[in-house]
């Protein structure tokens, strides 16, 4: 994958495209992952009405939902969504990547309703065991699928994971890679390595595109500070560069550390070097490049 120059003169867009968000319906599915007290405050309904109202007033014109749950029927909930919705430009959707079958199951999903609002694919390799997880000859076979089917893939990873992210991007030039969260680095500590090690060696190849998302959460959620989200964000900034790096808000799950506005405003500050169309790339651009938003 090859990106275009960024041209410093151009002016940003007129919106901003959160390219990274979720909803969900309680009484439809529970999520399993929200337990314990400190998650207490995630466990209601969060639909798109109320993603609309926080992220309108931000000035957000377009967003991209993406998987909660290792659920077949999650995907067609949020195509639905989509369809329903102008806000909701993209689909990040889930499928079994090891499944025999998976062409025809993303080809299935493409005729549902909103189907052409699929643009990518995620699954959660952050909980699997195998640190090798996405190297296995059935999911590189499944990630071959998702490349053919012209999708991307969202890579939510954990730090030691991001060696294979980058073996599986190497090995799948076709197909772009787009790390969510940073990798999440361990901002609560402070420390910077291996991580950021790991993630430039995962910048390295020209397939892959990063989020600017999910830091406030990675950080102390009662006293996360610009300053100390600055070096995890000069990093990507740094090894993607602005034209493979996209804001994310993370909502609702930012909102354990940070409301809306804050999570824009901090993502705002952490880019104010930058001139307006490297800018309008991280707010905008990137997202409708990677992901073919209409």
């Amino acid at each position: 994958m090859t990106t275009p120059p960024i041209d410093r003169g151009a002016a940003p867009p007129a919106g901003i495209v959160d390219a990274h968000h979720h909803v969900w319906d309680l009484a439809v599915r529970d999520q399993d992952w929200i337990t314990g007290p400190r998650m207490a405050p995630l466990r209601r309904n969060f639909s798109p009405a109320d993603l609309r109202e926080e992220a309108t007033a931000a000035g957000v014109t377009a967003s991209v939902v993406v998987q909660t749950v290792t659920v077949a029927e999650e995907t067609p909930e949020l195509l639905a969504l989509a369809a329903a919705d102008e806000l909701i430009a993209g689909v990040v959707g889930w499928t079994d990547l090891t499944a025999p079958g998976v062409a025809d199951a993303l080809a299935a999903l493409r005729e549902l309703p909103g189907g052409e609002h699929l643009v990518s694919i995620r699954h959660q390799v952050q909980g699997e065991t195998d640190p090798d997880w996405l190297l296995r000859p059935d999911v590189r076979r499944g990630l071959a699928a998702v490349a053919a089917a012209g999708l991307a893939y969202d890579l939510v990873v954990l730090d030691h994971q991001l060696p294979a992210a980058r073996a599986a991007a190497a090995a799948l030039p076709q197909l772009t890679f787009v790390l969510d969260h940073l990798g999440k680095p361990p901002i609560a500590t402070g420390t910077l390595r291996p991580w950021a090690d790991a993630v430039r060696a995962l910048a390295e190849q020209p397939n892959t595109v990063c989020k600017l998302s999910g830091m406030v959460t990675e950080a102390d959620w009662a006293a996360w500070t610009v300053d100390g989200l600055r070096p995890y964000a000069d990093t990507v900034l740094d090894a993607f560069g602005p034209d493979r790096l996209m804001f994310g808000s993370d909502w609702p799950v930012c909102r354990l550390a940070a409301s809306y506005g804050e999570v824009l405003a901090a993502a705002r500050e952490l880019t104010d070097g930058l001139g307006p169309a490297e800018r309008a790339a991280v707010f905008a651009g990137t997202a409708v490049r990677t992901y073919g938003l209409g």
